[in-house]
């Protein structure tokens, strides 16, 4: 059945005891469980639900929003591993699997993952893959340096953060150009670095020209204000000598760092200084 794994507006056909069936491909009849039924739900009322296959792998309708559908990309969370793989939260009553084949690394309870959701063609069964290497490959991507894109950050390592860009290429963000909170799962606006010969995209979370200057300033700022209690009586209206009695730093890069950091949610700036996003 197409629809498995995806969102579908199906009519009412049948109301029983357990909940209603509604009207699917072929005319196929398609539980939704009471728990899920809108209230004064009647026979031919069309109702958007999310089809998927439950425990006992019978095709079932939910009205909940899984956090992903079959062909996206997500991050999701660790409940278990059993001797099938590991079971992720995407929000939906049965877990999402991960089957061992399909980990690049073994997966551990609470711990999330950048994942791939796909219909298994020889099981009709909902999956998932880490594997994102291989789902991109055969992608033509042509993005060239400077280019705004949008990221999912995907799995942390000694050099930096894997991001997914636009659901069409992996790149890098390299740790000692981070400043302030980044974490897996995080979604943000960067900015493509460096494209490589072998085809690796090196990422910046601040357009270039930034780079060198604002990181260390922000961190300088964001430091402070955490030692502040999240406040500072400085915005971009105050006086150069101000901000470098507080800062020591130059106007010009107090203005471009609280910048940057209000872009990226880290601050808020008021009339009367700036605060800390808590």
């Amino acid at each position: 059945m197409s629809i498995i794994g995806q969102y579908a507006e199906l009519k009412v056909a049948k109301i029983v005891d357990f909940g209603v069936f509604l009207e699917g491909e072929d005319e196929a009849l398609i539980l939704l469980p009471n728990q899920y039924v809108p209230p004064k739900t009647q026979i031919d009322d069309t109702i958007k639900v999310f089809i998927y296959r439950d425990s006992e792998d019978r095709i079932i309708a939910t009205t909940l929003k899984p956090k992903a559908t079959v062909g996206e990309f997500a991050v999701l969370k660790v409940k278990s591993v059993t001797n099938v793989g590991a079971f992720l939260d995407w929000g939906l009553a049965k877990d999402l699997l991960v089957p061992f084949s399909e980990q690049r690394d073994k997966m551990q309870v609470d711990l999330s993952y950048l994942v791939y959701i796909y219909l298994d063609n020889a099981t009709g069964r909902i999956v998932a893959t880490a594997k994102i290497e291989r789902i991109l490959r055969e992608n033509e991507v042509s993005y060239q340096e400077g280019d705004e894109v949008e990221i999912l950050v995907g799995k942390r390592s000694e050099l930096g953060f894997q991001v997914l860009i636009h659901d069409d290429a992996l790149g890098m963000v390299y740790k000692n150009e981070i400043f302030g909170h980044l974490k897996i799962g995080d979604k943000r606006k960067a900015y493509i670095k460096k494209v490589r010969r072998d085809g690796k995209i090196d990422v910046s979370l601040q357009q270039q020209g930034y780079a060198k200057e604002v990181p260390k300033s922000g961190q300088q700022i964001l430091d402070l204000l955490k030692e502040e209690e999240g406040f500072l009586p400085l915005n971009d209206k105050s006086t150069p000598e101000d901000i470098y009695y507080t800062l020591k730093m130059s106007k010009k890069n107090f203005k471009k760092a609280i910048g940057l950091l209000y872009k990226q949610k880290l601050i808020t700036i008021e009339d009367t200084g700036i605060f800390l996003v808590q």
